[in-house]
């Protein structure tokens, strides 16, 4: 069972709610779409799945079909209930957590073991999130998010893509990722302006993609990317000379956008 558009309308009306703005909710009121994103997710019995902006449960569904322990999280405390009383009838083994998915304590909830991200994220905090999880949240393995098309094709983009940018090098850095889908609008309610694309993120196994000091390597990026039309001799200025230049073996006249994070590792270890 997962909810049909009349299943999220009458929900909405009975308990005399309404989408908030402020929290970016974009109900998805389509059961084949949100099944379409746990296939696309690939869990089933044994997994452990946390799910972020659960909303009313339409995902929430879909993914304990699937057999997965669901752990699903919610900000808005007048949808809350609504959502517990939604998996209790459908007799489905969720575990809900009211609470912000900036400032939860993650290994309190998440403990040792490995897990599943899989959400519907609100546009506007969709990206600080997926890298602050990315950052701090090692339990986290793999994420299946879906976000506005434009934060998607940015967090999957690599070199010579249109999105490529810092936050590009941020997610290369810790995972690998892709655009796995597209959703339309009309699966919304209310329907948003944009469309919106699956991603999925497969944190690296080894670590880290380069052996360069995190801080720095990220303080270059940010600087390289903040004049991006600039070549890299003049929006690196001061703290990379030529010499750093040429033991990584990166041309001074390149702009931040040709290089990939293996050359912004070896930039960040010849400094």
């Amino acid at each position: 069972m997962t909810l049909s558009r009349r299943d999220v309308s009458d929900l909405l009306a009975r308990h005399g709610l309404r989408p908030s703005r402020a929290l970016g909710q974009n109900f998805v009121a389509d059961p084949n779409t949100v099944r379409r994103i746990a296939r696309l997710a690939d869990v089933g019995p044994g997994d452990r799945v946390v799910e972020i902006g659960a909303g009313l449960g339409s995902l929430t569904l879909a993914l304990a079909e699937t057999g997965a322990a669901v752990t699903a999280v919610e900000l808005d405390r007048y949808v809350v209930p609504v959502l517990r009383s939604v998996v209790a009838e459908a007799e489905a083994a969720v575990s809900v957590v009211e609470g912000d998915a900036m400032a939860l304590d993650w290994s309190a909830l998440l403990g040792d073991d490995p897990w599943t991200l899989v959400a519907n994220l609100p546009y506007n905090v969709a990206t600080p999130l997926v890298l602050e999880l990315l950052d701090g949240v090692p339990q986290i393995t793999r994420m299946l998010v879906m976000v506005q098309r434009e934060v998607g094709e940015r967090l999957a983009a690599g070199v010579g893509d249109e999105g490529y940018g810092a936050v590009s090098v941020k997610v290369a850095y810790w995972a690998t990722a892709k655009v796995v889908g597209r959703v339309p609008p009309t699966v919304f309610v209310p329907q948003p302006r944009v469309e919106s694309a699956l991603v999925s993120i497969t944190r690296r196994a080894d670590g880290p993609a380069v052996d360069a000091d995190a801080a720095r390597l990220f303080e270059l990026v940010r600087a390289g990317f903040g004049h991006r039309r600039k070549m890299l001799r003049r929006s690196l200025a001061g703290m990379v000379d030529d010499a750093v230049f040429a033991c990584a073996g990166v041309r001074p006249e390149a702009r931040a956008e040709e290089l990939d994070v293996e050359a912004w590792g070896r930039l960040a270890a010849c400094s």
